[in-house]
């Protein structure tokens, strides 16, 4: 999977336990106190009122360096915005693990909850239902995943590195790792408390149905009621499947084939924007039907650009990074703004219409995720406002000439500083 290595996973894993806590704090320093930024302090011109003489939790500074030494710009308490799958518990079975960032671990996301979830090769997340819907992505590897329509049709597909899938609330479904070495990929659910162990499984219901009911229902000897599992399955191994063809003619071929095609080829597709400073990809139900209730755009941004100034006028914005790292400030109105930085594997969240960027700090390219609770895309640019009102409205109120007017990008790119 694209992103941070296994040393550096070890070294977040070392230190990353206390990280809401900490952040949860606020710390900042005093803007401009004695005459000095808080970046001239980050290039070591120290500041006794900067100076923290107490215990210091140094690798989770350097993790966050702009919770504690933030930016002059930065004000207010806005809660923190950031969290690490690497803070997750893993449930680890034989056959892959899974973890899941939910508001129980970010408050602040009030909408939306992700997991993280790995199939060795021909292992199974058994057939099961859940009340939220599911948008994933699809990290490393393959898998193949079924889902049943309410009319009795089945969809029966194969999915890859960059790869997504959306399946509605209720739709029974099942994933299974392919070879050579299975997958890992990201389930976002539009319930901000969904939790992955809470699920409607097909193993659990039957052990909590009693047997003469599962005879006479399913037309079953109790012999064969016997040999049903006798605890959840969950995530479990199997044995890797044959051609896509023969599963889908196995079920019943054309007969029974799903018209709705629920996967998707993301990373594939051409970006909607693209510049030298990087590109966005989005999709939302205009180019994926049956997602209708979640939309996503994946965001690549070259070393020192940044996705310009914006807000989100229908959602608020649940990410995933997948690799690089970078710092993102979020603007809530009446004086409050808060940077905070980002690394492969973590989530960020900002508020519906509050303002923000993304800056790529790294030497690398920075790749992240950027989903929401509708069935459509929407942003407005700063850029673009700024150059699509009467000039003489720009002029009045940030007092800019003209030519320095024309400066400015028309928003036509998102990604820009290149």
């Amino acid at each position: 999977m694209a992103g941070i290595g296994d040393d550096e996973r070890l070294t977040r894993r070392s230190f990353l336990g206390a990280a809401a806590a900490v952040l949860s704090t606020g710390a900042a320093v005093m803007p401009g106190a004695f005459g000095q930024t808080s970046e001239e302090m980050r290039k070591g011109k120290g500041n006794r009122s900067a100076q923290n003489p107490g215990a210091v939790n140094r690798p989770l500074v350097k993790e966050n360096p702009d919770s504690d030494l933030p930016p002059d710009t930065d004000q207010g308490d806005i809660a923190p915005f950031w969290y690490s799958f690497d803070l997750a518990h893993r449930r680890i079975q034989d056959g892959g693990w899974t973890r899941q960032v939910t508001a129980r671990d970010l408050p602040v996301s009030r909408e939306m909850a992700g997991v993280n979830m790995r199939l060795t090769a021909g292992s199974y997340r058994e057939l099961h239902w859940h009340t939220a819907n599911e948008w994933a992505y699809m990290l490393y590897g393959n898998a193949r995943v079924t889902v049943l329509n309410p009319d009795g049709t089945i969809f029966i597909g194969d999915v890859g590195d960059g790869d997504l899938w959306y399946f509605p609330a209720g739709y029974p479904h099942s994933l299974q790792g392919l070879g050579p070495d299975g997958c890992e990929f990201l389930l976002v659910f539009d319930e901000s408390n969904f939790s992955e162990y809470q699920t409607f499984t097909l193993s659990d219901w039957l052990l909590h149905t009693p047997p003469e009911v599962l005879s006479k229902s399913m037309r079953l000897p109790e012999s064969a009621v016997a040999k049903f599992p006798k605890e959840e399955l969950y995530i479990f191994q199997g044995v890797i499947p044959g051609s896509l063809e023969a599963d889908r003619k196995a079920v019943g071929g054309k007969a029974v084939e799903s018209k709705v095609d629920y996967t998707f080829r993301m990373l594939a597709m051409k970006p909607n924007k693209e510049s030298a400073s990087g590109d966005t990809r989005i999709v939302d139900a205009s180019v994926f039907p049956p997602s209708k209730a979640i939309a996503a755009a994946l965001v690549t941004i070259k070393p020192g650009a940044l996705r310009e100034m914006h807000w989100h006028p229908n959602s608020s914005e649940w990410q995933y990074w997948v690799k690089g790292s970078g710092r993102m400030t979020v603007f809530a109105s009446s004086g409050k703004a808060r940077t905070m930085d980002f690394k492969a594997n973590d989530v960020g969240y900002v508020p519906i219409v509050a303002g923000h960027y993304v800056e790529n700090t790294g030497t690398e390219d920075l790749v992240y995720l950027a989903t929401f609770k509708s069935p459509y895309y929407a942003d407005f640019s700063l850029n673009r406002w700024l150059r699509r009102v009467p000039p003489w409205l720009v002029k009045d109120h940030l007092s800019l000439d003209e030519k320095e007017l024309k400066m400015i990008p028309s928003g036509d790119d998102e990604v820009v500083g290149r």
